[in-house]
């Protein structure tokens, strides 16, 4: 067991997380590009994952493999998957192509040298990547082609958005848009910078929602992540938030976006100044953000990425309207269980009074928030949800916050057999027991914290 650590108040979250609106964001699963489907947990039997290939902080030469279930702990698929046969593998963005291929294109040079290519490579599994060829960029006087990102639009098109500077001013960049004219990838059209973004902008990342075009990207003067939307892909955008406007501070670099289960944007950025690597998450269209956190385990190792989701089978399985009950995968002799409406985990036995089992029994129902995801209901029809991150069992008052509160997706858990439940609207927080008291806390990436919010479903005990 471990000490519990001091948390936030579920106010001040609450007021750094805005609530999900009824209109949640449409779910794409390419970059940048908001889909047709909404945004949902992953059905039974199906996962979540999502991946990125960084390079490190100690090598700009070579590229990791990670993956994750959950947006925020993740976990090493490939060490120094990729290499290319020259130069430098720097700001790797990946992208899977209609062809079932990934593909990642990346700045080919150190940041001391000049930089007029960007490289590709290509891979079937992700994990595994064979060079395919470095792109010049035809830019007149180019001197440097940095940070380019991958970006697919509604119609399908795939770009690559690439800033850039010239030999006059070598550290002021732009950003371009290149289209690729050929479905191998080979062939793309003349440059077209991004009007209103303008100069001095490096690390530009755009995703479309609607009719919009949402890009996030790094002014060089004050080093603080700015906000622009446009109408149309290459502008003209308005630069709408600056300074410090999401509360994420300065020398902050790389951003990208991918959007979570529940409909709401995770943002990445590299806090190169720090030398540490944040998250931060929007459930009201980019209008105000959750503090930002340190991302767990890879933090302080990998450098400037990009992120794609997707959905795969193989994911955990839990069967709904049928009752369970629920056994630590670490304490294998204690049981989720209710007293005085908060949940517990004490030691239930079959020599355990009748009163006991039946509150160590529970209905696994869909979702109130989310069909895919799971709500826990006692004897009594009350149903579990988190509350001061505390879990307890409340009666459903029929509040889309209630909803919410009582709403866990599914993930692997540590142990075989065992399922990790992750809260709805807190994203990366776990059902976790501390002191045999089960709470709802940010994941650490550790193995302790994946054991401590692992469960094994079975039979019910009555």
């Amino acid at each position: 067991m471990t000490t519990q650590p001091p948390t936030p108040s579920r106010r001040t979250l609450l007021r750094a997380m805005a609530v999900l609106p009824a209109s949640a964001v449409l779910l794409g699963e390419l970059p940048g590009l908001a889909g047709t489907a909404l945004a949902a947990a992953p059905p039974s039997g199906s996962a979540t994952r999502y991946t990125i290939v960084p390079f490190l902080n100690s090598n700009d030469g070579t590229v990791n493999v990670y993956q994750s279930d959950d947006a925020t702990d993740f976990r090493l698929a490939k060490a120094s998957a990729y290499t290319p046969p020259s130069n430098r593998i720097r700001d790797a963005s990946i992208f899977k192509h209609t062809n079932g291929s990934y593909y990642i294109t990346y700045t080919t040079h150190t940041w001391q040298d000049v930089s007029t290519t960007i490289g590709f490579a290509r891979s079937t599994d992700r994990v595994n990547w064979t060079f395919l060829y470095d792109y010049t960029v035809p830019i007149a006087n180019l001197s440097r082609a940095w940070a380019p990102e991958w970006f697919v639009d509604s119609d399908g098109s795939v770009n690559v958005i690439v800033s850039c500077s010239t030999t006059n001013n070598e550290w002021n960049f732009t950003p371009y848009l290149l289209k690729a004219t050929n479905t191998a990838l080979t062939s793309w059209s003349s440059p077209v910078a991004l009007s209103g973004i303008g100069a001095n902008h490096i690390d530009t990342f755009i995703v479309k929602t609607g009719s919009t075009y949402h890009a996030f990207t790094k002014n060089e003067t004050t080093k603080y992540i700015e906000y622009a939307t446009a109408s149309n892909l290459t502008g003209p955008y308005t630069i709408s938030r600056t300074g410090d406007w999401a509360g994420w501070g300065s020398y902050r670099e790389g951003p990208a976006l991918v959007q979570l289960d529940n409909g709401g944007w995770r943002i990445f950025f590299d806090g190169y100044g720090d030398g540490t690597y944040y998250y931060s998450d929007s459930c009201n269209s980019f209008s105000t953000w959750s503090a930002p956190a340190a991302l767990p385990a890879v933090s302080g190792t990998a450098r400037h990425f990009t992120v794609i989701k997707e959905t795969v089978s193989g994911g955990p399985a839990l069967a709904k309207n049928v009752t369970r009950s629920f056994r630590s995968a670490n304490f294998t002799t204690r049981y989720w269980q209710v007293q005085s409406s908060l949940l517990n985990l004490p030691v239930v036995s079959s020599s355990s009074t009748t009163a006991t089992k039946q509150a160590a029994t529970f209905t696994v129902v869909p979702g109130l928030a989310d069909a895919g995801g799971y709500s826990f209901r006692d004897a009594s029809g009350n149903y579990l949800r988190h509350w001061d991150f505390r879990a307890r069992f409340d009666p459903n008052d029929g509040t889309s916050t209630f909803a919410r509160d009582a709403t866990f997706i599914a993930r692997t858990g540590a142990a075989s057999g065992s399922l990790r439940f992750e809260s709805y609207n807190f994203p990366g927080y776990y059902l976790r027991h501390y002191n045999y008291e089960l709470r709802v806390e940010r994941t650490n990436g550790t193995d302790l914290f994946r054991q401590d919010s692992s469960f094994v479903p079975v039979g019910a005990w009555v």
